[in-house]
Formats: C-alpha cells, sequence, structure tokens
C-alpha cells in the first residue's frame, strides 16, 4: 500500500499492512520473536501531511533498534476501530505494544533524538509495571490544538 499526496508517491518500506482482522496475529508474532510492536496510525496525509514523514522515519527506528522492534502500518479503513483499542487522539500516531498491552503513543512528527529517547524508556521498562498506561508524546506547541 502507498501513500499518495499530489505527484509524491511513498511506499511503505516493505511494512505488512494490519487491519481489525489480523492485528492480533501481527502483536503476537512480534511478541514471540521477543519484539514490542510499532503500529503507525497514520491517517489521510492530505489532512495529515506529517503522516509521509513519520512513514518515512518508522522503517528507520525499526532498522536502529534492532530485532527490539516490529512495525506495521494500519490500514486506513481499520484507523477508526484500532485507533479506539489503542486510544489514538492524533494522528499520524506510533503505537507501542508489548504483550498485548499499550506501552506508549508518540504523535506527530518528532526529533530523532525524542524517539530515541522515549522509545527507550517505553521498551526497557519493566512489563507489568504500569506498562499498560499509555503515554503520548505531542510537541508542546500541539498539545494545546489537540486538547491533551
Amino acid at each position: 500500500m502507498e501513500f499518495q499526496v499530489g505527484k509524491h508517491d511513498l511506499a511503505r518500506s516493505g511494512l505488512p499492512e494490519v487491519d481489525a482482522a489480523t492485528v492480533d496475529h501481527f502483536l503476537g508474532g512480534a511478541n514471540e520473536a521477543g519484539a514490542v510492536a510499532v503500529l503507525l496510525s497514520a491517517g489521510d496525509p492530505n489532512r495529515f501531511p506529517e503522516a509521509i514523514d513519520v512513514a518515512v522515519v518508522l522503517p528507520e527506528l525499526i532498522a536502529a533498534f534492532g530485532n527490539r522492534l516490529r512495525g506495521a502500518i494500519i490500514a486506513r479503513d481499520a484507523e477508526r476501530v484500532l485507533g479506539e483499542r489503542f486510544e489514538v487522539r492524533v494522528q499520524p500516531t506510533l503505537i507501542f505494544v508489548a504483550n498485548g498491552k499499550t506501552l506508549g503513543l508518540i504523535a506527530k512528527i518528532q526529533d530523532w533524538s525524542v524517539y530515541a529517547d522515549r522509545i527507550t524508556k517505553l521498551i526497557d521498562r519493566p512489563r507489568g509495571q504500569g506498562a499498560a498506561v499509555a503515554v503520548t508524546i505531542v510537541p508542546q506547541h500541539r498539545a494545546q490544538e489537540v486538547g491533551l
């Protein structure tokens, strides 16, 4: 599947696409591999142009964290139902899930250092000790816009 905005076509770098029927299988596979699943809820790239930037960064994040992350893109027609399940409030959002628990959310495009810091904290914290609490990371200047 591809994002198409204007003349820009962006292949999703070979990441699988998941929907409500397939997401649990993907999450289970990531868990069996000892990895944290990262789902991208991109939204409409015409409405949320940052979706393209996040889609470009996601494979780079997966590569940077090695076997610790497994990524997938949420199908456009499943974004609403899965967004409710994972408590997505803003698009685009990266959703981090391990052992069936949402570890946290990172919304919008971020500086690389923010991704590195937040992802390390999310995936290194002990499982089961408040790991089901989602932390949404939104740039401060945007937090007021989205009501967080």
